[in-house]
């Protein structure tokens, strides 16, 4: 585990201002590259092996990022997922560039391909075929549109998750979800985080719906989200809850903290993705960890062994697993 220190060095700044930005301080007045620079150390820091760039360039791929920079840095999955695309890139060989949400694009002619992060809409994902047929997709499952991906799984952590609240008599279970849509206005549909716990739960005849918010995947959600819930249950709160991601817990984290709601002896919780940011809080997140740099890294190997294999293209479909990370802020 890199140490604040650590960070600090890397980034160029204080360790308090470290601590600050990591726990989305919000009383910290700090600029948007500085923010950047000490989350993107702490990622690269949290990295097995450092990037041995290639000597020669074998051309060049693009990523595209469905988040603008600023939207990726309150939620680290994505910044990470990215990195990790780049850095096994670089290591193959590949010049890369990059394009977010807001950033105006309309050919991906000049490049050999595209790894594509993030959620899309069926119309969006014809315009990038129709610009490139070299794609590879990351958190997304595009194999109905004939398109190789990398996912993640959802359903055996989520029962993970709720056995192990179980098996420390935590049988309260509330959770905070987000709901998503495309940048071209496509509703995305029910969070599979949530599907699954619902499903798991109505099986064990525990389900509790008067327990479940939804906003979207900020800390300022999992913020509100976690008043309104204190606020219409004061005198039935969960006795766990389960975060559909690291950003909403930091935000659920501090709402709790202000209300003197003590975690984890009142409310235990456990978090989704376990991003840089959940060894850091206070308590320490319990997450799923979901292993992001394999995920870049298997969706730059599946796009250069594709472009190997350019003249039959065959879509594949690569999960990634999980593991749960227990940390403070669960018993």
């Amino acid at each position: 585990m890199a140490t604040l220190k650590d960070i600090a060095q890397l980034a160029k700044v204080s360790n308090a201002t470290v601590s600050r930005v990591l726990n989305y301080d919000q009383t910290l007045s700090v600029g948007d590259d500085t923010r950047k620079r000490i989350f993107e150390a702490a990622e690269s820091l949290n990295y097995s092996k450092s990037t041995k760039k290639a000597t020669t360039t074998k051309g060049k791929i693009t990523i595209v990022e469905w988040y603008t920079e600023k939207e990726e840095l309150e939620d680290l999955y994505y910044l990470s997922i990215r990195i990790g695309v780049e850095r096994k890139l670089i290591e193959l060989g590949y010049e890369i560039t990059r394009f977010f949400q807001n950033d105006q694009f309309d050919s991906l002619n000049n490049v050999l391909g595209a790894v594509v992060i993030g959620k899309y809409s069926p119309a969006q994902i014809a315009e990038l075929k129709k610009m490139n047929s070299n794609l590879v997709f990351v958190d997304m499952n595009t194999l109905d549109a004939g398109v190789s991906c990398v996912m993640t799984d959802f359903k055996s952590p989520v029962k993970s998750v709720i056995d192990c609240f179980n098996e420390q008599g935590l049988t309260n279970i509330g959770m905070l979800t987000g709901q998503e849509s495309t940048f071209d206005g496509v509703n995305l549909g029910l969070d599979p985080r949530f599907i699954y716990f619902k499903l798991y739960l109505e099986n064990m005849n525990n389900y509790h719906p008067e327990w479940i918010y939804t906003g979207d995947f900020t800390p300022e959600s999992g913020y509100q989200l976690t008043l309104k819930l204190l606020a219409d249950h004061p005198d039935d709160l969960p006795n766990a809850l389960f975060v559909a991601n690291d950003a909403m817990a930091i935000g659920a984290l501090r709402a709790l903290n202000e209300s003197n709601i003590d975690v984890p002896e009142q409310l235990s919780i456990i978090s989704f993705n376990d991003t840089s940011i959940a060894e850091y809080t206070f308590p320490a997140l319990s997450s799923v960890k979901v292993y992001t740099e394999q995920m870049g890294k298997s969706a730059a190997e599946l796009l250069v062994n594709q472009l190997a294999t350019a003249d039959e293209i065959i879509p594949q479909i690569i999960t990634i697993g999980t593991t749960l990370s227990l940390r403070n802020s669960s018993k």
